[in-house]
């Protein structure tokens, strides 16, 4: 399905589009701002095949119109997806080549010609600014949707001359429903895909249906059971095999974070019912007891700053070793 009522949260900006294709006043230009996987391609998709459609009543397309169906088949001659061949880097010669070359050819079919640019922080200057040329005199049947996860990579110029849409954070109660209804995800491994989504539906449909996920949770938890039995020969191989892993580090260290979370929260109420591992929770207690308060918050601190140098590109064997000693120091 392709309708604005299958986009999940993000009541205001749809509440946006909508009002705009109601009341006939579509923006040249928008910006969708918001964490990869939210679903920004999604609501793009949407917008364009309701600015197409030939049967439209309200906002919905009816994806059943020979536009409708060429948006849902991804060739429709008006809806136009920018490309790139650098895989970092949008060029120049990418936005003169496939907007500003053409943008002032009508549409061939439909009222309006749009251009979708995904990942559009990756353009580099010369590339926005001349993207800045059609932006500031566009024809008024063209519509740009520049989709990014950073919108503060984008030039003031070009910011201040659209119409910026932020993605929110979707409630935990909503991602888990759709989870279970849609993905017909069990109740207890919706509740780990929810915690480390935090509020990104796309990142939880892709955790649910992910077979490494699970496989790279349980071996961080089988590591976080053993660590304290562990010599320093034996943590290194370790090290080694998470760095082989196709799974994002920063989800590898919230698996770790979350798992700790859960100690603090059972160590400080004994509720067994807002821990996320409960099914680990002979463990739980088990760490809960040994561990001091400060302990725990030493070591949440210390995945922080894991992150924080990893991000930095310090070396990933060192940082690693260092924060995995922080944790068996605390056993």
């Amino acid at each position: 399905m392709a309708k604005f009522n299958d986009i999940i949260g993000q009541e205001q900006l749809t509440e946006h589009l909508q009002n705009a294709l109601k009341m006939d006043k579509v923006s040249h230009a928008y910006i969708i701002n918001g964490e990869r996987c939210m679903g920004k391609e999604f609501i793009a998709r949407i917008f364009s095949m309701a600015l197409q459609c030939e049967r439209r009543e309200g906002t919905e397309p009816c994806q059943e119109c020979h536009a409708c169906r060429q948006a849902l088949g991804s060739n429709h001659p008006d809806i136009i997806f920018i490309t790139h061949e650098k895989p970092n880097t949008i060029g120049v010669e990418d936005i003169r080549g496939q907007i500003n070359s053409s943008v002032a050819i009508k549409p061939y079919s439909g009222p309006k010609k749009i251009y979708v640019i995904s990942e559009s922080e990756k353009m580099t200057v010369q590339a926005q600014n001349a993207l800045l040329k059609t932006l500031e005199e566009p024809p008024g049947y063209a519509v740009i949707i520049l989709l990014t996860t950073n919108v503060d990579a984008l030039l003031p110029t070009i910011v201040s001359r659209c119409i910026l849409l932020n993605m929110k954070p979707v409630p935990d109660k909503a991602v888990k429903k759709f989870l279970m209804q849609t993905m017909e995800i069990p109740d207890y491994k919706a509740d780990i895909c929810v915690a480390f989504a935090r509020g990104n539906v796309g990142k939880a449909k892709l955790l649910a249906a992910s077979e490494e996920f699970e496989k790279v949770r349980d071996e961080a938890i089988s590591l976080l059971k053993n660590i304290g039995n562990m010599e320093i020969n034996e943590i290194i191989p370790v090290i080694k095999k998470i760095r082989e892993y196709k799974f994002d580090v920063n989800d590898y260290l919230d698996i770790l974070a979350i798992w700790y979370r859960d100690v603090l929260l059972f160590k400080a109420t004994r509720d067994i019912n807002r821990l996320i591992f409960r099914e680990e929770l002979q463990y739980i207690k088990r760490v809960a007891d040994t561990f001091s308060y400060e302990g725990i918050e030493e070591v949440i601190d210390a995945m922080e700053k894991a992150k924080i140098r990893l991000h930095a590109n310090v070396n990933f064997e060192l940082t690693m070793e260092l924060l995995l000693m922080t944790i068996k120091e605390n056993e």
